[in-house]
């Protein structure tokens, strides 16, 4: 009668694991459904429900320590900055004489940039910015659905940079959450920067032609 039970149990796991929504108590679940299937199936003598679930509770337990460390390294990257000194490894050199332009609106955004030396300016319609040594570049375009440059930028002065290829950031960003977590705050910083440009050179538009 007990087996009976142990088997409408492991069943009542399984029926679980398709009403949630995370994959945390997804995972949880699982290995209890296996260990659950896995004792049913032995002591009802039905084997290869037993060897199936002996095979899939690794596998799920993998998978929940995989969840677990993606989870608690997400949480340090909120506390953790991103330090451009240890990406430059991963980075190849490039140098640019004053005038040169190093990135065009609406090409392929297959790199990003980290300036060493030199100053660059955006250009995008009326809106023109000038940014020094230790700006991060072309970000936006490398993790974009459509992978575009949104505005031009213009070396001001001679330049040194490092760059960083699209497949390479990629492959950083899902080793290391922080990286990640760095971008998207770098991203959302200057978004608001020029939307706060934007906004200021509009409202005093009128004062200037008056």
């Amino acid at each position: 009668m007990w087996i009976t039970i142990l088997g409408y149990a492991a069943s009542a796991t399984v029926l679980a694991t398709f009403c949630m929504s995370t994959m945390l108590p997804l995972r949880l679940l699982a290995i209890s459904s296996n260990v659950l299937f896995s004792s049913y199936g032995a002591l009802a003598h039905i084997y290869p429900v037993m060897i199936l679930h002996l095979i899939l509770l690794p596998v799920n337990t993998v998978r929940l320590v995989q969840i677990r460390r993606l989870i608690q390294g997400l949480a340090k990257a909120q506390t953790k900055e991103l330090t451009i000194e240890a990406l430059i490894p991963y980075m190849t050199r490039r140098n640019l004489k004053a005038g040169e332009i190093l990135i065009r609106r609406e090409d392929r955004a297959d790199r990003m940039f980290y300036l060493l030396k030199g100053e660059v300016q955006f250009e995008l319609e009326e809106l023109k910015k000038t940014l020094g040594p230790g700006s991060l570049l072309g970000e936006i375009g490398v993790f974009a659905q459509d992978h575009k440059r949104t505005a031009t930028v213009r070396c001001v002065t001679d330049c040194e940079l490092c760059e960083l290829t699209e497949a390479k950031a990629k492959e950083i960003y899902f080793q290391n959450p922080a990286f990640g977590y760095a971008v998207l705050r770098i991203i959302i910083t200057r978004l608001l920067e020029d939307l706060r440009v934007s906004r200021h050179e509009t409202a005093s538009a009128p004062m200037q032609e008056s």
